[in-house]
């Protein structure tokens, strides 16, 4: 594996970019508030450590000037890439990602809260860990819960009821779900290793091992994207879920975002199985 493979002038630190299409202005305020918040309590033991974001604007997003100026006055250097339309999650990112020089790259969704001393323990975790490339932390919801968010390999019956079926009707496959969700491993206190597929509201790269798989796979317009990424880090460095690295998720599945997203779910994963393989049952 080759994890730990170096940038030519890599910088000590992070960067982060956020794909925004018509994006509510007072979550991504939340968000980068919760960002810097983070970036704060990592200058307390890092001091040395630099924080750069990037916002991807596919379209229709608010004014983020105000945001902006609050992560510049905590140090962290932005910039924003626009005009280029709505190209879709991944190809959004990877404008971004293509021009990073930092040690880390955090691909972050701009609904997810990130917990005050999240980046504190993803630096430490990967100083002791030289292997691993990708790091996902524990995803909470707003009640507090675990939202179980790592997945082992999907089949489409796994895909259809979690995705399509009214959750009043989750019970009669419980044991299934429970198995594609990972809840006989994934918990608040261990370290898990490998899981198989990560989610992509928040991906933690050694951006060295990001350059190295060449960023999103450009063909995904919106969902597998990260299934896709996921599975292939695994033949360049680990993958670890990390329990004390700790963010809040606010968002939804496709099936209840409307037609079009559940048509563009569905021809996600069909370029999906077809790049990696048909499971059915």
């Amino acid at each position: 594996m080759n994890a730990t493979r170096e940038l030519g002038h890599e910088i000590e630190g992070f960067s982060v970019s956020l794909v925004m299409y018509r994006t509510d202005l007072q979550q991504l305020a939340q968000t980068l508030k919760s960002l810097a918040a983070a970036y704060d309590a990592l200058k307390e033991s890092h001091p040395a450590f630099k924080l750069h974001v990037c916002l991807v604007d596919n379209g229709g997003s608010p004014d983020t000037t105000e945001s902006v100026n609050d992560l510049r006055a905590h140090d962290a250097t932005c910039s924003t890439i626009v005009g280029q339309g709505n190209v879709g999650y991944g190809r959004g990112h990877n404008l971004a990602i293509e021009s990073e020089t930092y040690r880390y790259h955090l691909v972050l969704n701009p609904d997810v809260d990130v917990d005050r001393n999240a980046l504190v323990h993803a630096v430490d975790f990967f100083a002791h860990h030289p292997d691993v490339g990708l790091l996902t932390p524990r995803i909470g919801d707003e009640d507090g819960d675990i939202q179980y968010l790592c997945r082992r390999y999907p089949t489409l019956l796994d895909l259809f009821v979690r995705g399509f079926l009214p959750r009043r009707v989750h019970g009669l496959f419980k044991c299934r779900l429970a198995r594609y969700e990972m809840r006989d491993v994934i918990n608040d206190r261990d370290v898990v290793w490998d899981p198989p597929i990560v989610s992509g509201c928040f991906m933690l790269f050694r951006t060295s091992v990001l350059k190295q798989l060449a960023g999103f796979d450009p063909r995904y317009f919106l969902y597998f994207e990260d299934y896709d990424l996921s599975l292939r880090t695994h033949a360049v460095a680990r993958v670890a879920y990390v329990s004390n690295v700790r963010v809040l998720h606010h968002g939804g599945g496709a099936s209840r975002k409307g037609s079009s997203h559940i048509r563009m779910f569905i021809s996600s994963a069909y370029k999906f199985f077809n790049r990696f393989g048909w499971k059915w049952l």
